[in-house]
């Protein structure tokens, strides 16, 4: 699979849902994911996502970086 490159906010929530994830609200633009593991993801939606917060955000979530690319499409 390819690398990860920033992403808009809106495709990875519905990438984080389809893993399974509930989203919850946030504060202010921030969107929380609660995820089927326990962990809570906290997104801001105001731009694009950058690589490292989308990284550390699927390692919390228990997905692979593999996984969460087919769930891209």
């Amino acid at each position: 699979m390819g690398q990860l490159r920033r992403i808009n906010c809106k495709k990875a929530i519905k990438a984080f849902t389809k893993a399974g994830g509930i989203i919850r609200k946030g504060k202010g633009d921030h969107i929380n994911i609660k995820m089927p593991n326990g962990q809570i993801l906290t997104l801001p939606c105001s731009s694009d996502l950058k690589v490292g917060l989308l990284r550390a955000a699927i390692q919390k979530s228990g997905l692979t970086v593999e996984d969460f690319q087919k769930l891209m499409k």
